[in-house]
């Protein structure tokens, strides 16, 4: 019986842990969607602004933009990025994951690069993954820790 237990506690703990981590990348998702219609509604200019200071965050969870150059037009963390190329700079083991983002963006529209990162919470670099859809030549950004 005991052995019975703790099986259900294992994996109601299991599936409570990937259900978090797949609401983690719906929130994902539903912030670009969020920003996207608030950029249809108020412009570019508003969306930046409203981007940078932190409209579209969620927790540790927040939208990001960057043009087709992989400038960051908007961060609402990193405010030393805005303005930056970053089209060149690769991530902790060499992958030029925004190289990736700008490519997709423009071929598929949408879709998730991995790639790693520094946490700011935890400090280490650890594996993430964004996902990123374009629009109206901007293409809108979230990421998410795996």
């Amino acid at each position: 019986m005991k052995t019975i237990c703790l099986f259900v506690s294992v994996s109601l703990l299991l599936f409570s842990v990937s259900n978090s981590k797949e609401s983690e990348y719906d929130k994902a998702v539903s912030l670009v969607k969020k920003a996207i219609n608030f950029y249809d509604k108020n412009g570019k200019d508003e969306t930046l602004n409203a981007v940078t200071s932190g409209k579209f965050t969620d927790g540790n969870i927040y939208v990001f933009i960057y043009d087709y150059s992989a400038v960051m037009l908007a961060h609402p963390e990193n405010k030393k990025l805005i303005g930056r190329n970053l089209f060149n700079v690769p991530d902790a083991d060499g992958k030029y994951f925004r190289r990736n983002i700008v490519e997709d963006a423009k071929v598929k529209g949408s879709g998730w690069v991995d790639y790693k990162y520094k946490n700011p919470e935890t400090g280490k670099v650890e594996n993430k993954t964004t996902f990123f859809q374009n629009h109206k030549g901007l293409i809108f950004c979230c990421g998410v820790f795996k």
